[in-house]
């Protein structure tokens, strides 16, 4: 079975988490997304680990509320020691369900910035990535300096997508200024 690894803060799960997981389910080759809520990014400061069990449960009524997407809540990180790499999820994935091919879900932000990820080669070139469009971000130049580095390991897919230009971070800010954003989110 081909699994998309979808994982992040989510915090809140947003329509663009929704128009990804739609476009993975509908568009793309892939029997299942697995939506892994993880506690703490270790490039990001941002979020508070602490919250992980209540962004986890967020994510399962949200999910639900989408019966027509093939997604499932994935808690494996939730259950593995700091820092949470990616690299080690899928690894854990892998190794529970070793008859299944995972690839992890990227925006095209988190590809110009994929080198700073723990053993990103090993990311590219075991699992691979599928890039989404994300406003401000080059993937298509990214993806060329990687793959010339990879020399043909690397397996880099862009996303053939629409671009939903909303972000956790804007709306957490207008939720603190008051602001009604309910018809973004999930």
């Amino acid at each position: 079975m081909k699994v998309a690894v979808y994982s992040g803060s989510f915090n809140p799960l947003h329509i663009g988490h929704l128009a990804i997981m739609r476009h993975l389910t509908q568009n793309e080759d892939f029997d299942s997304v697995y939506l892994v809520v993880s506690p703490k990014n270790p490039l990001k400061d941002s979020i508070d680990g602490s919250s992980a069990p209540e962004r986890l449960e967020a994510a399962r009524k949200a999910v639900a509320r989408h019966p027509e997407l093939r997604v499932r809540i994935d808690d494996i990180e939730m259950h593995m020691p700091p820092p949470h790499y990616s690299v080690r999820t899928l690894e854990a994935l892998r190794e529970r369900e070793p008859g299944n091919e995972f690839s992890l879900v990227i925006g095209a932000d988190n590809l110009v910035c994929f080198r700073e990820w723990k053993d990103y080669g090993r990311i590219l070139s075991e699992f691979g990535v599928i890039v989404f469009p994300r406003e401000g971000y080059d993937a298509e130049s990214a993806k060329e300096s990687l793959e010339a580095e990879g020399q043909g390991r690397y397996r880099i897919t862009l996303a053939d997508a629409p671009m939903v230009n909303v972000s956790s971070t804007l709306i957490r800010q207008a939720m603190e200024e008051g602001i009604d954003i309910s018809s973004l989110l999930m």
